[in-house]
């Protein structure tokens, strides 16, 4: 017969290209891992905004008026123990 070279491949042929598409996934689905950006860690991360910065940006978004801003502010200053 021709075209028949051996016995075909071995066990350890088998073994070896098992682990090599085992490797290459590996290696596909950590760099995917890596490089996709988290959803939401960045926030986490970040330090919890200061309860003068809450009301700033409440009053700059026009949440609350100038006077509660200002009894705010005053209420928050006198907890902190600033005069």
């Amino acid at each position: 017969m021709m075209g028949w070279y051996g016995a075909g491949m071995g066990w350890g042929a088998w073994l070896g290209m098992g682990l090599f598409w085992l490797l290459l996934l590996g290696v596909i689905l950590y760099a995917v891992v890596r490089l996709l950006p988290s959803g939401g860690s960045s926030r986490r991360d970040r330090d919890p905004d200061s309860p003068e910065e809450i009301v700033d940006r409440r009053f700059a978004r026009g949440d609350i008026d100038l006077e509660t801003y200002q009894a705010q502010r005053a209420v928050l200053r006198q907890m902190r123990g600033d005069r």
